[in-house]
C-alpha cells in the first residue's frame, strides 16, 4: 500500500490482539485522540477485514499492543503478536510499532464499567477489546506529543 496523497486525511490504528478477538481503535486525522472502533474475530478472515479498515480509513501506522511476558500464557501471546507484526508489515507495507499493553485491559474494564450502565452490555468482551485498543493508541499518541 502506498502512502496517502497530498490532502488525504490519514490515521493511526491501535490493535489489542487476543486469541479469540482483536480490538481495533483509530485516531482522528489530527492524530490527537483515539477512539474504539471495532472488534474483529481472530479467524481466517481477520487480515481481509483488517485490510478493508486500513484502506477505508487511510491508516498509515499501526500501534500493536505487546503483552507482558511475565507468564507463560503471555509469552505465547507475545510471540503471536510479533508474528502478526511481521505479517502486517509484509502484506500491507505499513509501519507497525509494538507498544507495552500492560494494564490496558484493566483500564478498559474500568472505563466500560464507568460509562456503560447496562449490565448486559458490560459483559460484551468485544467492548473491552476495542477500549483496550483505544488506550494503547492513546498512550502512543500522548507519548509522541510529549516528545
Amino acid at each position: 500500500m502506498n502512502s496517502p496523497g497530498a490532502g488525504t486525511e490519514f490515521r493511526y490504528m491501535g490493535i489489542d490482539y487476543g486469541s479469540k478477538r482483536i480490538g481495533i481503535a483509530l485516531c482522528d486525522p489530527l492524530l490527537t485522540f483515539a477512539y474504539s472502533y471495532k472488534t474483529l474475530m481472530n479467524d481466517k478472515n481477520f487480515l481481509k477485514e483488517l485490510k478493508v479498515i486500513i484502506e477505508d480509513k487511510n491508516v498509515i501506522i499501526i500501534i500493536l499492543g505487546l503483552p507482558s511476558e511475565s507468564y507463560h500464557a503471555s509469552r505465547i501471546l507475545a510471540e503471536e503478536v510479533r508474528k502478526l507484526k511481521i505479517e502486517i508489515e509484509t502484506k500491507f507495507s505499513l509501519e507497525v510499532i509494538l507498544w507495552d499493553e500492560e494494564f490496558t485491559s484493566i483500564l478498559a474494564e474500568q472505563q466500560v464499567f464507568d460509562s456503560v450502565k447496562s449490565k448486559k452490555k458490560r459483559k460484551d468482551k468485544g467492548l473491552i477489546d476495542r477500549n483496550s485498543a483505544a488506550i494503547i493508541l492513546q498512550e502512543y499518541l500522548n507519548n509522541k506529543q510529549n516528545r
